[in-house]
């Protein structure tokens, strides 16, 4: 029996919840119905999804299954609906995400050679975003940085980059050519919410500025309230007089990913993807050939 979509975000929303009340008051549904809605699916799985007691609503072991492949699966539903959409208004249009400081212009090129009639868009993506714009459509192809949950997608290596340390102008060690993981240990971190994403493991204990953007977290160093850090690509692009980058050889190095949605089939995106693989190296080497020192946060200009 095919699954059933609207029962699916029923659940979801039971599962978010863990109350049928709640839900289906943001269902703006009946919770009798509600229920039936569960039951049926349960039926449908041959599966029990949630166990109701006296203590509450918890999710079974078939229920966190569902959970982990529901999300994907919805959203792949919505890309499909959105995509149909901007092919009723007419041309042949591909939506490229790029994570700030990788250039998508390399690839775009090489793409418009073999489809100059596609016009190629592209969507700023920022580290807590990038994979669920990629399932729900909003992105068709997507340069990545790594880590992302890669629940239902598809992923590509495409190069690494150098980290560099983001320090404030006047740091003790602003200017130097290079420092160890070991300099900046108890250094306040300015990093994302996901403590997983943060590339060292030794932050001040009391760190705990959030950001979400190159520019909110440059802000924040400038300010002193702490260092970050950024791929080497980002420090070619994101360039300031009170910010100083020193490269931290020590630390494993950016990796960027080309990514779809696994389920996504389209010989546009898939040449996109062999256009983006074949330019990886001009796209790697974009920052590398500017004319910049270390520790100097100068604008970088091509030599």
């Amino acid at each position: 029996m095919d699954l059933d979509l609207r029962k699916l975000r029923y659940f979801v929303a039971v599962a978010g919840k863990l109350h049928f009340g709640r839900a289906a008051d943001e269902l703006h549904i009946a919770q009798p119905a509600l229920s039936r809605q569960i039951r049926a699916l349960e039926q449908d799985l041959g599966a029990s999804l949630f166990t109701r007691d006296s203590h509450g609503v918890t999710l079974t072991d078939a229920g966190r299954q569902l959970l982990d492949d529901a999300g994907p699966l919805l959203a792949s539903a919505h890309a499909v609906r959105r995509r149909v959409a901007v092919a009723a208004r007419g041309g042949r249009r591909l939506v490229v995400g790029f994570r700030a400081g990788i250039p998508v212009i390399p690839a775009a090129r090489a793409f418009g050679k073999q489809h100059p009639d596609v016009v190629v868009d592209v969507q700023r993506m920022e580290w807590d975003d990038q994979a669920r714009m990629l399932l729900d459509g909003r992105v068709d192809v997507g340069y990545v940085r790594l880590p992302i949950d890669e629940t239902g997608l598809r992923l590509t290596p495409l190069y690494t980059e150098p980290l560099m340390v983001v320090l404030p102008a006047g740091h003790r060690l602003a200017g130097k050519e290079e420092v160890t993981e070991a300099d900046l240990a108890g250094e306040p971190l300015v990093w994302h919410a996901d403590a997983s994403t943060q590339p060292t493991r030794r932050p001040h204990p009391d760190s705990g500025l959030r950001v979400r953007g190159v520019e909110e977290k440059l802000e924040h160093v400038a300010a002193g309230r702490g260092i970050s850090y950024a791929g080497r690509s980002e420090t070619v692009f994101y360039s300031r007089p009170d910010i100083s980058y020193v490269p931290i050889p020590d630390l494993a190095p950016d990796q960027v990913y080309l990514a779809m949605a696994a389920s996504r089939t389209s010989p546009l995106a898939d040449d996109f993807f062999a256009a983006a693989l074949a330019t990886a190296e001009i796209t790697a080497e974009c920052g590398n050939h500017a004319m910049w020192q270390p520790g100097s946060g100068a604008v970088p200009t091509e030599g």
